[in-house]
């Protein structure tokens, strides 16, 4: 007697069903909850920074693609479905042991609906989810309009390859998703009703079942030809590893073109083969379509390509790729803002026969060269300028410029903000943390080009002083407006980059009835927020969506948040743009300003394209990434890109966090098809005050693409790119120990050779390709008359000149630099600042960089300028070092009365060279014999004799001795009686007696 098969999977108490619903609703619960919550506060977000129709058209546009694409793979696979079911065949099925599937037929009968209804919904809803992540290809297929160039295959308009194939393509995706899918759930369909048999060696196919199959598979071989049409287009953005140059070669036109044309056709006609399959009862014919399929990619799309290659253009690449590398230099220049028009090459001889004194436009160069690094100086800054400990200033400081008095200088600047991180102790209490500690004060700047007081030989013997310190200029809440040299209205900082750290960074102001204000704005008075930032949370409603947001119940409790309360969140500038103009990449630093007596935050943002025809591609954050991105940590962009633009400017006011865009590149067509998208968001170029556009900075993270690109984009000829021995590499940043890092570029005021007036460029040098010779010198002005424009110093091919490794080797192994550093290393730690590259003389190349000592005391110790290094090549091809307490030693041991152009320490505003006024000549200067450099802080003064000299070094030494014996540092006096003893014997030899 059989044993009875089983009729169904087995069925569920009552008390598990209920314990299932639960779980499934409890999971719901979790799952949506924080999306939901999310959804609404968002909702509250973009109101109160008035961006609320982009959210709404970012929504909306993911909700119509879920909608759609959600809806059309549930179709097409319910269709499958049902014509499978449909089309079973008509038998009672006979149980037995033998029928592995009759328990899930039975199941699937059972519940017919949910199966039949149930997975075409789960698939359509899978799938909606994922589309709905491709909303800006969509906008952009209905906002992209023309580039006005061609590319030289098709000759089609860029805007096709920009805005309608990445279209195409995702149309075309989700069809091979939808009809492959919709095969296997036909296919498990007829298995499952038995219109599909594995019995036996062959098995069974019923006729409905041969049809639908075959009609998919034709479809899916169709939408494959179909596909390598558009392949075609492809290859113009070809990301094969070619190591000289981008976009598609000569096998990639000769031989893989032609091959997607063949396939297409193969594909084609293999398609009418599966279509034929509807008729004719022999499948090998459907098989041996897929076969030749098959195998016509392998040996027409691979090994075809791969024998031209090898046997018809390795052996004469230069010849055959150079019409391919033409092309991809014209389209990247383009694709990179890198074009002539902006571009102008200059010749350059890396020495020269003139003082800069001869030069005029070198008064401003000298004159502004910067000494204080802002990657060294937060701590100076912090140790000297932070109030309080919940005060802090951001790891890597920022340059702008301020027009004061009619003379325009850079700065040092930084906002100081609330570092919620450094609360301690009770002040890390919610009440205090999120109510009391709310904001920043201040706005810190300080001269770039000199400190208070230059150290002395004695002062540096002795381990450090009150020298060397920046200048700081105070805008906050202690110093009346009057008496602030940067006017600051509204010091309060709300909104910051320390800020944004802190997790969560929200904070809740307003005012409560009958309580005293209670943020802090001093030890003495508090302060209640009056600006219009911030979303109200009086009501219950919005208190419980943000207590379950932050998960934090004392939003729901806390008396301290009344009627009137709102809550500041989401405080980062760089994030508050990133959120209301999701299209954009913000670049990876914001930097503060005072516009119209307000703190803003600047932030630059890119429009890019991943595939621009012909166009070099790069990653983001390898052309970006240099030594101080790897010490600060900072906020890299993470992106494959071809084409990028810097076509908005935004600013996020620092004490009510009003986000504004500005439009700084109307002829930019990607920024024109998101303006059609979102025609309110971004403001017309005509909007940006002369004041704000004053302190706009050429971006930092696009100059360094730029800098990227221009290393093999420079040159012109095809077959000299494709040798690579014109090609330049950014150099080492020679400064950093244990670690070779791109150098960055930096900010530094140049002398303009037809105004003489200080412009602030953004400037790197380069070397010459795996050398350490300077190569070329680039430099991009930042000026609103000549914004944007590059000019790129060429130097000799078979130059000589010094680069910054060898250029920092020279200078740290002089004898005056390797004596003060050994004497130094004891007690204090050497830090080496920014070395700048700066063209002088009219051809010469001058190399400037800050020497910093941080005593080694204890944790409160931080960098002071201790004196500066120049280096400069003579016109005999002399490299000669200087080593001084001041600029103005330092370039007078070098090139004699050329310290006469630099600033003076104090910062004596009227006795800073005026522009194109040349400062009259030392007498009596007489530069170092031989090229040797004078010890430390010598300059012969005017009018002196040697003798004379060696009397004033004899006093020094002497000064040097008795501050060592103060001290009791009996290494220190040791050296110091060797260099007494030295200058004796030089005053001896003097004449003196």
């Amino acid at each position: 007697m059989g044993m009875r098969p089983p009729t169904g999977l087995p069925s569920l108490s009552r008390r598990s069903r209920v314990l299932l619903v639960t779980a499934v609703v409890l999971a719901a619960l979790l799952l949506l909850g924080p999306r939901l919550t999310d959804a609404y506060t968002n909702w509250l977000w973009f109101g109160e920074v008035g961006y609320r129709s982009v959210y709404l058209g970012v929504l909306v546009t993911r909700l119509v693609l879920f909608a759609v694409v959600a809806l059309f793979v549930g179709l097409v696979v319910w269709g499958a479905l049902l014509l499978a079911y449909r089309s079973r065949p008509v038998f009672v099925p006979v149980a037995g042991p033998n029928d592995p599937i009759a328990r899930y037929r039975t199941t699937v009968m059972s519940k017919l609906k949910l199966f039949g209804v149930g997975i075409p919904v789960l698939l359509g809803l899978l799938s909606g989810l994922v589309a709905q992540s491709n909303w800006a290809t969509v906008q952009m297929f209905l906002h992209g309009g023309d580039f006005g160039q061609q590319d030289p295959q098709f000759h089609l308009d860029v805007g096709f390859y920009a805005f309608d194939l990445p279209f195409y393509r995702m149309v075309l995706n989700w069809l091979f998703v939808a009809v492959v899918i919709a095969f296997f759930a036909n296919l498990v369909t007829h298995y499952v009703f038995g219109g599909l048999r594995l019995a036996g060696r062959e098995g069974t196919l019923t006729r409905a079942a041969r049809v639908q199959l075959a009609v998919l598979a034709g479809i899916f071989v169709l939408l494959k030809a179909i596909a390598y049409w558009f392949d075609r287009y492809d290859l113009l953005s070809s990301t094969r590893k070619e190591p000289t140059f981008g976009g598609p070669s000569f096998t990639d036109i000769n031989a893989v073109l032609p091959a997607k044309l063949i396939l297409l056709s193969i594909a084609v006609i293999c398609a009418i083969a599966f279509f034929a399959g509807i008729v004719l009862r022999d499948l090998r014919v459907p098989a041996m379509a897929a076969a030749l399929l098959v195998l016509s990619s392998i040996l027409v799309g691979a090994v075809w390509p791969m024998v031209v290659e090898q046997f018809s253009v390795r052996p004469n690449a230069a010849d055959k790729e150079s019409p391919y590398i033409e092309r991809n230099i014209l389209a990247t220049r383009q694709a990179y803002g890198i074009t002539d028009d902006k571009v102008e090459y200059q010749d350059y001889k890396g020495e020269s026969k003139k003082n800069p004194l001869e030069v005029p436009a070198d008064a401003a160069t000298i004159g502004n060269a910067r000494l204080l690094d802002p990657n060294i100086l937060s701590p100076t800054f912090t140790q000297l300028k932070q109030l309080k400990n919940f005060y802090g200033f951001p790891e890597s400081l920022d340059i702008d410029r301020y027009t004061l008095n009619g003379d325009m200088q850079d700065y040092i600047v930084a906002a100081r903000e609330l570092h919620p991180e450094a609360l301690s102790g009770n002040q890390k209490d919610w009440i205090n943390q999120h109510t009391v500690y709310t904001h920043g004060n201040g706005f810190v700047a300080a001269p770039a080009n000199r400190v208070n007081k230059p150290q002395s030989d004695a002062q540096s013997a002795a381990g450090g002083s009150d020298s060397g310190y920046p200048l700081f200029m105070v805008s906050d809440l202690f110093t009346k407006i009057d008496d602030q040299q940067i006017k600051v209205d509204q010091p309060r900082i709300y909104y910051g980059e320390l800020i944004a750290q802190s997790d969560p960074d929200y904070a809740i102001v307003g005012a409560t009835d009958g309580q005293a204000p209670r943020e802090y704005d001093s030890d003495q008075a508090s302060y209640t927020y009056e600006g219009s930032g911030g979303v109200p949370i009086g009501n219950w409603f919005n208190r419980l969506a943000f207590a379950a947001k932050y998960a934090e119940r004392n939003i729901l409790f806390s008396s301290a948040i009344s009627d009137d309360s709102k809550i500041l969140y989401n405080r980062g500038p760089r994030e508050r743009v990133q959120k209301v103009a999701p299209w954009l990449t913000t670049d990876g630093n914001a930097y503060p300003a005072v516009v119209d007596e307000r703190i803003v935050w600047i932030v630059d943002a890119y429009t890019t394209l991943d595939k621009y025809p012909y166009a070099q591609s790069t990653s983001l954050d390898g052309a970006v990434e240099d030594s101080i991105d790897k010490k600060t940590g900072r906020v890299i962009p993470r992106k494959e890109v071809s084409y990028i633009r810097n076509s908005v400017k935004a600013t996020v006011d620092a004490y009510d966090g009003t986000v504004t865009l500005y439009e700084t590149d109307s002829t930019d067509p990607v920024l024109k098809a998101w303006r059609g998208v979102f025609p309110d968001a971004v403001q017309p170029e005509s909007e940006i005050s002369p004041e704000l556009r004053s302190h706009f900075r050429y971006p930092e993270d696009l100059f360094k693409v730029q800098r990227d690109m221009l290393t093999k984009y420079h040159v012109d000829n095809p077959r000299e790119f494709f040798t690579n021995n014109a090609f330049w590499s950014v150099p080492n940043d020679p400064t950093i120990e244990g670690g070779t890092f791109n150098q960055p570029p930096y900010y530094v005021l140049l002398g303009d050779p037809k105004t003489n007036k200080p412009v602030f460029s953004l400037t790197s040098a380069m070397v010459g390709y795996n050398r350490e010779f300077l190569s070329a010198y680039i430099a991009v002005r930042s000026d609103p008359e000549n914004y944007g424009k590059f000019t790129v110093l060429q130097l000799p091919t078979d130059s000589q000149t010094q680069g910054p490794q060898q250029t920092q080797n020279s200078m740290t192994t002089a004898d005056a630099v390797s004596r003060e550093k050994t004497l130094l290393s004891n007690s204090n730690k050497i830090r080496y600042g920014n070395l700048l590259t700066l063209p002088v003389a009219d051809g010469g190349i001058l190399y400037v960089e800050p020497f910093y000592n941080e005593r080694n005391t204890g944790s409160s110790t931080f960098p002071q300028l201790l004196r500066v290094l120049v280096s400069y090549r003579d016109e005999a091809g002399s490299v000669k070092v200087g080593y001084a307490a001041t600029l103005a030693e330092a370039l007078n041991q070098v090139m004699p009365g050329a310290g006469s152009l630099a600033t003076p320490f104090g910062g004596d505003p009227a006795l800073k060279p005026k522009p194109g006024v040349t400062p009259p000549v030392e007498q009596g200067t007489t530069p170092p014999a031989n090229g040797t450099t004078p010890p430390p802080g010598t300059t012969t003064p005017p009018g002196s004799t040697g003798q004379e000299a060696a009397a004033a070094e004899l006093s020094r030494k002497i000064e040097a001795v008795r501050t060592a014996m103060r001290t009791g540092n009996f290494t220190d006096f040791g050296k110091a009686l060797e260099e007494l003893d030295a200058a004796v014997k030089a005053y001896q030899d003097a004449g003196g007696r």
